[in-house]
């Protein structure tokens, strides 16, 4: 993102591996499961099932595997099972689309190939009739060369877990001298292929190296799991007609993204859309407790984002603020785009109409209003002499800066839903109109957000709640100033922010019953070393109501 990732970073001072799989093969000799099993996008009687076959020798055919499928419960009847093949035109992933399941049931499920077995995942359906609780992990932004993905282990062990929903950023296009660079050379943690990704075979080994891991395999194996992309899947702040990291001499936006998107289709437990393309926006029930809405908001209608480097000054140099503030609400400026709103109002209003008592919006960046902080004016001059010592010139000149930007009343995050608020607002339209009880999870930030959100800057109406999961690894504001109270800063100077912690890695545990909801900010002790403590940070409670969500209880 423009503001809130690379750029506000730098504002706040902060500087092929497609091998595994065993699968019967043709010819093939032997083969392995590297990259583990996956399952995704459940329905109450469906359920993708994933995994990745790797011949020995990667000139082969077409590979043949079994796969089966067993209810947990061991109670008669369920069992499913079937045969395919896979070749190099999949990069020899499998995925199969498994029907006419129970609702509500788990299930084990492995593949075999070639007198190899994969490992076992497990797996579950979604319920029908009356629910009284489900539970979702909410993560987002798994950098590979940060550090250790604790936060993956952390869901894999967690007691109960329905569904994992991974808000994007699953993995990062950058080289081994990008971001997040000096943690991947201390820890051996090197991307691979060693250059920025372009093409798809680059895209393909991205995703095997990430698979490789094993804490993120756990958590693939432990629930289905529910997924979306962001921006680094293809590049960084993308929108419809390119991204902030891509260049004119990088080659053709629409072929970066088409491979991109493609490495991406086969290497996630993802349904696929009817006819390819990007709309991944779809729905998920669970019984009569509650929708969930994942929506797509980068490839599909993406405007260009707003830059404060490049959109801020007028001719003579100075802030033209009208100007800006003139671009910035233009109702033309989308997110989502018509097609997907007429699709999100249908859906919030059959959700309500059925009866259902939450209405989730799995949404990749922040959706609040947040204002950029003034650091210098927040704290005392001497603890903020002492907090920012480290920092040298350069990296107090970035803070006054950020001060200048906060003077002027403009937002934070250009590329967050700040950056397009006409089409917020719309969105807001939708969830009054429906009178859904809607709490928004996002993720992008690499940081955790508390927020209530209003459909006006001032006054106005509550019309959600938002929960912003921060990164499994990825760099937040409060890395790059660790002696700076940076989200208590965050929360004091905004409205809409009820806490904020920006340098925690964990994830965003969930918890909706039929009265109330409660959400739990979960933090890894640690991503620099494998041996870990996970604790809850901040956990909030909440109540639904004819007239929508309640504000937030810190519990």
């Amino acid at each position: 993102m423009r503001v809130d990732r690379r750029r506000a970073l730098a504002l706040f001072g902060a500087g092929s591996l497609a091998t595994g799989g065993s699968a019967a093969a043709q010819g093939a000799g032997q083969v392995r499961f590297d990259h583990g099993v996956a399952s995704g996008d459940p329905t109450a009687d469906r359920v993708i099932l994933w995994t990745r076959i790797t011949p020995a020798d990667p000139s082969s055919g077409a590979i043949s595997y079994a796969w089966s499928l067993n209810p947990i419960d061991r109670r008669a009847g369920g069992a499913k099972s079937g045969r395919g093949t896979t070749s190099a035109a999949k990069d020899f992933t499998v995925k199969v689309d498994v029907g006419g399941l129970d609702p509500g049931r788990a299930y084990t499920f492995t593949f075999t190939s070639n007198g190899a077995t994969s490992p076992m995942g497990r797996t579950r359906t979604l319920p029908e009739g009356q629910v009284e609780d489900a539970v979702m992990a909410i993560a987002s932004c798994s950098l590979w060369q940060a550090g250790y993905f604790n936060a993956y282990q952390a869901i894999a062990d967690l007691p109960r877990v329905d569904v994992v929903l991974h808000l994007g950023d699953y993995i990062y296009e950058y080289g081994p001298e990008g971001y997040g660079a000096e943690s991947g050379k201390k820890l051996g943690r090197r991307v691979q292929p060693g250059h920025e990704i372009f093409t798809l075979g680059d895209y393909r080994n991205r995703h095997a190296q990430t698979k490789t891991d094993p804490q993120l395999q756990a958590a693939h194996a432990r629930a289905p799991w529910i997924v979306v992309w962001d921006d680094h899947e293809t590049a960084n702040d993308s929108w419809v007609g390119g991204a902030e990291n891509h260049q004119k001499d990088e080659g053709s936006w629409n072929r970066r993204k088409a491979a991109a998107i493609k490495a991406y289709y086969e290497w996630m437990p993802i349904r696929e859309p009817d006819g390819g393309g990007f709309s991944i926006n779809r729905t998920f029930e669970f019984g009569d407790l509650a929708s969930l809405f994942m929506l797509e908001t980068r490839l599909t209608a993406r405007d260009l984002q707003l830059d404060y480097a490049t959109d801020l000054n007028g001719a003579d140099g100075k802030p033209d603020v009208v100007r800006f503030r003139k671009r910035l609400a233009d109702p033309d400026r989308r997110m989502m785009g018509p097609s997907q709103s007429d699709w999100l109002r249908r859906g919030l209003a059959n959700s309500v109409k059925s009866g259902r008592t939450w209405q989730v919006l799995g949404n990749q960046v922040v959706m609040a209003r947040i204002g950029v902080p003034d650091i210098r004016a927040a704290m005392a001059a001497d603890k903020f002499a002492a907090a920012t010592a480290s920092l040298g010139p350069d990296g107090l000149k970035r803070i006054d800066r950020m001060a200048g930007i906060s003077k002027l009343g403009l937002p934070y995050g250009l590329d967050m839903w700040d950056g397009y608020p006409a089409d917020r607002q719309r969105l807001y339209d939708l969830i009054n109109r429906a009178k859904a009880n809607a709490v928004v999870v996002s993720g992008d930030s690499h940081a955790f957000w508390a927020n209530e959100l209003y459909d006006a800057p001032e006054g106005g109406k509550r019309v959600a709640v938002e929960f912003g999961t921060t990164g499994i690894t990825s760099p937040g504001a409060g890395d790059a100033l660790p002696d700076v109270p940076v989200g208590q800063i965050m929360a004091d100077a905004n409205r809409e922010v009820v806490y904020s912690d920006q340098a925690a890695k964990g994830f965003v545990l969930l918890t909706l019953g039929r009265t109330n909801g409660k959400a739990e900010m979960m933090a890894v002790s640690t991503i620099q070393e494998k041996t870990f403590t996970t604790s809850v940070l901040k956990t909030f409670t909440f109540t639904p109501s004819p007239d929508g969500v309640s504000g937030l209880k810190e519990a």
